[in-house]
């Protein structure tokens, strides 16, 4: 069980080892209530950067200036898993990281990852760890076509996976893998794709937001729409297994816990120990956001209202968007209830989120349906 917090109030210095738009939308949650913000990052001017008091500008496997940026804050946390381990053990030997590296390291490996939820009693599609071609070809036969085979670390929107429909694909997969260990799994023929993303403050209070349903494109979320179409039981029990992972996790800050819906059950997709991508919608939708939520998680503060003031969907934006030039930005914010969000990243390129919209309306599929159209916008003709 990790140490309780200690309240740092405003006024603290924040560390974010990661200076993404993650990094970014947390930094302005954090300037707006009062705390200093330092960012590790080995790109010069990254996007959390832009907004905070300094940039440690040094690589992740860096030791030495990690220990020089945990010096500069008063606790520290992290907007992507893949931070290496002998960094976040040289930052915690000085100040607190939170969520600690120990839940880090379960939700950073795939294997590991569904080993802990399989031990603990959570449901997970039936998988198998491989380190060859041939287990790739057995865990095929064993599990039944069609099966994915992900590698089991450095993995992220979609990248690092390959469904499997053939036998005879399992050697080129594997090679085109090329990572040592990874995780093939059945494939799950699901309804829907929800995640439920939860508040833990190590003193035993959690506190969640509702389901959100995602659907994406290329692999990447597309779009997420809140509350999502689930019936209340189901939606409550979703919150309540999430809740459960975290608290077994001992998760300070923030778990989003993605599960797909089949039929009347849930089985748990992934973990990510960080705001998520499809908590997006909360900056404009919600009494706290995922943002501001963390924060308060890893400062010790009381945990906010997660009330969700009106339906909601995002889209997001990606780098292809500027294929025939700089977006219509006028067009899209004539849309009624459009909120933009840009990330402050100085090249678009195919499949890198630079932004994203929020729409927010009587009903989800009116929200849904105008942030679609302000997106269709900004390719329009000025």
């Amino acid at each position: 069980k990790p140490p309780t917090p200690a309240i740092l109030g405003p006024g603290h210095t924040l560390g974010v080892v990661g200076g993404g738009q993650l990094g970014r939308m947390f930094a302005a949650a954090a300037r707006r209530l009062g705390y200093r913000i330092q960012i590790l990052d080995p790109v010069p001017q990254a996007p959390a950067a832009q907004l905070a008091d300094g940039q440690t500008i040094a690589a992740y496997d860096d030791v030495a200036a990690a220990r020089r940026f945990a010096e500069l804050v008063d606790v520290v946390t992290f907007e992507f898993e893949n931070v290496p381990a002998e960094t976040l053990q040289a930052i915690e030997e000085i100040r607190p990281v939170r969520p600690a590296p120990k839940v880090l390291h379960v939700c950073r490996h795939r294997s590991r990852e569904k080993d802990y939820l399989s031990r603990h009693g959570f449901p997970v599609a039936p998988y198998r760890v491989v380190r060859s071609s041939d287990d790739v070809q057995h865990a095929a036969e064993e599990l039944g076509l069609p099966v994915i085979l992900k590698t089991a670390d450095f993995g992220y929107d979609g990248k690092g996976q390959a469904r499997l429909e053939h036998g005879d694909e399992a050697a080129a997969a594997w090679t085109a893998l090329g990572r040592p260990v990874g995780v093939v799994e059945a494939f799950v023929p699901f309804d829907r794709e929800v995640s439920v993303i939860v508040a833990a403050d190590g003193r035993g209070n959690l506190r969640s937001f509702g389901p959100v349903e995602n659907t994406h494109s290329r692999h990447i979320l597309d779009v997420s729409v809140a509350p999502a179409s689930c019936p209340p039981e189901m939606a409550q029990r979703a919150v309540a297994m999430a809740e459960a992972i975290a608290a077994t996790l001992g998760v300070v800050g923030l778990l989003t816990v993605e599960m797909f819906v089949v039929g009347d059950q849930l089985i748990v997709n992934e973990l990510a120990p960080r705001p998520h991508n499809s908590g997006h919608y909360t900056i404009d939708a919600c009494s706290t956001s995922q943002f501001e939520q963390h924060l308060r998680a890893i400062c010790g503060l009381p945990l906010g209202e997660t009330r969700q003031l009106q339906p909601a969907a995002m889209a997001n934006l990606l780098g292809d968007l500027w294929s025939r030039g700089e977006p219509n930005w006028a067009a899209a914010l004539a849309v009624p209830g459009v909120r933009l969000h840009l990330y402050g990243k100085a090249e678009p390129r195919p499949g890198r989120k630079m932004g994203h919209l929020t729409a927010l309306a009587d009903t989800v599929e009116e929200a849904r349906a105008l942030v679609l159209k302000a997106r269709a916008a900004l390719v329009a003709s000025p």
